[in-house]
């Protein structure tokens, strides 16, 4: 007898209802507990096909039923594939709008190059208060799990973890139900010591995977190599002749193609106590030693929930200071609507 999604339905009623109530479920119960709109006639027919099939059972002479050991595995089955669907789900929303927020930042460096004539670099956002807000584990192959670690501002880092033995799908949706529970909305500061105990005490013999993903959501915060910065019009300022010689201009496109130089324009930033977030550095106030014969300026933009991240000009030391504040402020305004508000068709 086939299981037809009407049976499938009342199965998941009756072992729902009998979970709440430990009580038999008749046919009436059912009626009220399901949108299906069938007389109470038709719900009998079906629960004595599922007693049939030996899904459900009935404990006494009463006209009410229990799940089946059989039951309870098709329901549980459902469960966890429903579960994984929704975390997985998830997981793709995320990373889609890790992905729109990369190319929105590479257009900003583009744009910003275009319009000002000078050289641009934007910084991907960092993570202000070090909340989290998502954990999974996930199945890679028989001797490795992914661990996707979701920070506050949607911000994802990934971590491969090396296991001895395979874990099946119902033990992964119990250790991402146990990290979820107790660690969503936790910053990482108050991960201690006696949390972590606890975790792993629930976890029984899996507590070294549940401590290993706790770490690399602790160290995914200090990760300084995972800073994004990208950048646009090298060429505009090696038209101006005082950087146009063969050191400084070597010298230059070095920084912006090797980039390890740059994160210290981002960090000083990032830094700044100045409410409106613009930072001004001409010639030897610049961080980066290369670019001393440079002016910098840098503006701090902020995508709500911790999210900061910098964008920056730089030009000659003759620059058009005035214009490239004031496209900077723009920026600052129009990065975030833009972001915010994904269902609109904007332009920069």
């Amino acid at each position: 007898m086939e299981l037809t999604e009407r049976k499938k339905i009342i199965l998941n009623a009756i072992v729902r209802n009998y979970l709440e109530t430990g009580e038999p479920v008749g046919s009436r119960t059912i009626s009220k507990y399901t949108d299906l709109n069938l007389s109470s006639a038709t719900i009998r027919n079906e629960m004595a096909d599922l007693e049939e099939m030996g899904l459900i059972l009935q404990p006494h002479t009463s006209a009410g039923r229990i799940p089946s050991d059989q039951g309870y595995r098709i329901y549980v089955d459902a469960m966890l594939q429903e579960k994984e669907k929704e975390v997985n789900e998830m997981k793709e929303m995320l990373l889609h709008k890790e992905e729109k927020l990369e190319d929105l930042l590479k257009d900003v460096a583009k744009k910003l190059a275009d319009n000002t004539n000078y050289a641009t670099i934007v910084s991907s956002p960092s993570v202000s208060k070090n909340k989290l807000k998502f954990l999974q584990i996930s199945k890679v192959d028989s001797s490795h799990l992914l661990a996707t670690i979701v920070l506050e501002g949607n911000l994802i880092k990934n971590k491969m973890i090396p296991v001895e033995t395979q874990l099946d799908d119902a033990t992964l949706l119990k250790l991402n139900i146990l990290l979820n529970t107790n660690l969503n909305g936790v910053a990482v500061e108050n991960i201690n010591l006696g949390l972590i105990a606890a975790l792993k005490q629930q976890a029984g013999i899996h507590s070294e995977i549940v401590g290993y993903v706790i770490d690399v959501a602790a160290e995914s915060i200090r990760a300084d190599e995972d800073l994004e910065i990208y950048t646009s019009g090298t060429n505009n300022i090696l038209r101006y002749p005082e950087l146009s010689d063969n050191r400084k201009a070597s010298e230059l496109i070095n920084a912006f193609e090797e980039k390890s130089e740059l994160t210290s324009i981002v960090k000083s930033s990032l830094d700044t106590k100045d409410n409106t977030g613009i930072q001004i550095y001409i010639g030897n106030e610049t961080p980066v030693e290369t670019m001393k014969d440079c002016s910098v300026v840098t503006a701090t933009y902020e995508l709500g929930e911790g999210m900061r991240g910098t964008v920056g000009i730089i030009g000659p030391k003759r620059m058009d200071y005035d214009k490239v504040v004031t496209t900077l402020r723009e920026m600052m305004h129009q990065l975030g609507v833009l972001y915010h508000d994904e269902g609109k068709d904007e332009t920069i």
